[in-house]
C-alpha cells in the first residue's frame, strides 16, 4: 500500500509541474489561470496522499479542505477582476479615435 500512495504521489508531482508549464507558457491569461486552478486541485490531492502516506489523514485531510476552500475562492476572485477589467476595457472603445472621425 506505502508503494503505491509513493507512486501516486510522485504521479501527483509531475501533474503539478506540468500544470506550472502550462501556466509560464500559457496563451492565454484565461489559459495560465486554468492551469493555478489545476496545481491547486493536485496540491490538495497530493496533502491528502501524503496524509495517507504518513498514517495521518485526519490533519493532512483538514490542511486540504482548507487549501481547497482558499484556491477556489482566490480562483474565482481573479476571475470576476479579470472579466471586470475586460468589461471596463470593452467600454473604453479604442484607445486614440481614428482621423477620419475628428473631421
Amino acid at each position: 500500500m506505502s508503494t503505491f500512495l509513493l507512486a501516486m504521489a510522485t504521479f501527483l508531482a509531475v501533474l503539478v509541474a506540468a500544470n506550472f508549464v502550462r501556466v509560464i507558457l500559457g496563451p492565454t491569461l484565461f489559459d495560465r489561470l486554468l492551469g493555478v486552478g489545476a496545481i491547486g486541485t493536485n496540491a490538495v490531492l497530493l496533502l491528502a496522499v501524503i496524509g495517507f502516506l504518513y498514517g495521518r489523514p485526519d490533519g493532512f485531510l483538514d490542511l486540504a479542505i482548507t487549501y481547497a476552500i482558499l484556491n477556489f475562492v482566490g480562483v474565482v476572485a481573479i476571475a470576476k477582476f479579470l472579466d471586470a477589467k475586460r468589461a471596463v476595457n470593452e467600454e473604453a472603445g479604442p484607445a486614440t479615435p481614428a482621423l477620419e472621425d475628428a473631421e
